[in-house]
């Protein structure tokens, strides 16, 4: 019985023994991070302007297709936020010769669903169906961009989806603290106009929505994407059948922003917030420049990623927040750096120093070639990954033809981020993130928040 404890014993600290050895091993080394490969494509150009871009790629027997429209709310005047969102509301309502209805169902035979998505720069409509019915489903597509019906008995109720939408987004400190950051950067232009007052969204008028369609769809505007699985001789054929007859319409209309560089502050009150929601930042390069790629490794290493600075410093060493993140958001010829972190009301100030050490160290000196690596090798995988999709594909060439990028930014991407180095990650910080240049909007309780930051604002 003795021999048979001590035997159940040693078992045990064998077993006991191989999990602490095994929980000491290390993972295995990734591998030689590879380029982004764009697969082989073949772009159609009609006569009045559009122009499809074809992308066989995968194996599964899908097709995506997005016909991608400049019209979004840049078309918009000041007294018509989200006049663009309630026109793509309204182009999923049917067509002159499909109601909603069968609309629904056509595609949903051929196993699609139609989706519309309105941005700053662009108005998307896109499907993704089974590959034998790729090219009638362009015929959709085509028939919702170019005979939209718009009908007038829609409009209320699409109009109170909207403000319940913008009731909610009016309620949220992030929303809330969002909209005055973008107010403040780009002040007098759309993209600092991110939502309408009820009064403006509860006036527009079926003509409004009409009249806007009228002045911003058409061919030369518009460009069609096909990824995935699909007859190449079928989709031509589609392609001049229903989109070689619509008008060229108005040409994409290019209104850029000179966004504000300066310390600008606003505390928007909440009062017994629990937390204070910070936005931070300044306009940066857009998409084009020669430092857009190492700018995108310098946020990634300072506060974009769950590894950066940023993140390590005041979520994980000193809790002050669950979720902060920094991006670099671009916009057609624009960009802006961000900060955005919702943090413990007691702690708004801290926080705030905090982020403004992380930018200051790195002005002073560059990251250890090992820290950069692994950000590299992360924004890498992530790219790849991202990418390794029908829609993936269709959003990246979407992002080259708006931003006026050739396909090497593509395919050469991995390599301009491995190329980034520790030097120039400080030269961009120094050049570019600039903490006395920044617009800081908080949204949290005044009468806690404004004590505590008098010191902040005086050393800022």
């Amino acid at each position: 019985m003795l021999n048979r404890k001590l035997f159940v014993a040693l078992s045990l600290s064998l077993v006991l023994g191989s999990i602490r050895a095994a929980d000491k091993e290390l993972p295995p080394e990734g591998g030689a991070p590879r380029d982004f490969r764009l697969p082989e494509k073949s772009v159609v150009k009609l006569d009045n302007g559009l122009s499809a871009t074809l992308v066989p790629y995968g194996v599964l027997p899908k097709a995506t297709l997005a016909i991608v429209v400049r019209a979004g709310n840049i078309n918009e005047s000041a007294n018509q936020v989200w006049l663009a969102d309630l026109t793509g509301d309204l182009l999923r309502e049917g067509t002159t010769s499909r109601d909603a209805r069968k609309l629904a169902e056509e595609i949903g035979a051929m196993g699609g669903t139609l989706t519309v998505t309105v941005s700053p720069d662009q108005t998307t409509v896109t499907t993704d169906v089974l590959s034998e019915f790729a090219d009638k489903a362009l015929l959709i597509l085509a028939d919702v961009v170019r005979n939209p019906l718009l009908p007038e008995s829609e409009l209320d109720r699409l109009k109170r989806d909207r403000l319940r939408q913008l009731s909610i987004a009016k309620s949220q400190p992030e929303s809330i603290a969002q909209e005055r950051f973008r107010k403040l950067l780009y002040p007098d232009h759309p993209y600092g106009r991110l939502f309408p007052t009820e009064q403006m969204l509860g006036g527009y008028t079926i003509a409004d929505v009409r009249g806007f369609y009228q002045r911003n769809f058409g061919a030369t505007r518009t460009r069609l994407y096909v990824c995935g699985q699909f007859d190449r001789t079928a989709m031509e054929a589609s392609i001049r059948k229903s989109l070689e007859g619509w008008g060229k319409g108005p040409a994409a209309e290019s209104q850029v922003p000179t966004p504000v560089a300066k310390k600008q502050y606003d505390l928007l009150d909440r009062p017994k917030a629990p937390q204070s929601t910070v936005y931070f930042g300044l306009p940066v390069p857009a998409p084009g420049s020669a430092d857009y790629i190492p700018l995108l490794v310098t946020n990634s290493l300072l506060g974009g990623s769950f590894a950066s600075r940023i993140t390590s410093n005041i979520r994980e060493q000193k809790g002050y927040t669950y979720s902060p993140y920094s991006s670099v958001s671009s916009r057609y010829r624009d960009a802006h750096w961000v900060q955005f972190a919702s943090v413990s009301t007691p702690v708004t100030a801290a926080a705030l120093k905090e982020i403004v050490f992380e930018v200051d160290r790195l002005h002073k000196e560059p990251p250890s070639p090992k820290e950069l690596v692994g950000i590299q090798n992360y924004m890498a995988g992530t790219f790849v990954l991202r990418n390794s999709s029908r829609s993936g594909i269709i959003d990246q060439l979407a992002f080259l033809e708006l931003h006026g990028l050739g396909d090497d930014y593509l395919r050469r991407y991995v390599q301009s981020v491995h190329a980034v180095k520790p030097e120039d990650v400080q030269r961009i910080t120094r050049e570019y993130i600039r903490p006395k240049d920044m617009t800081l909007v908080i949204t949290g309780d005044k009468s806690q928040i404004e004590g505590q930051l008098a010191e902040f604002l005086k050393t800022w």
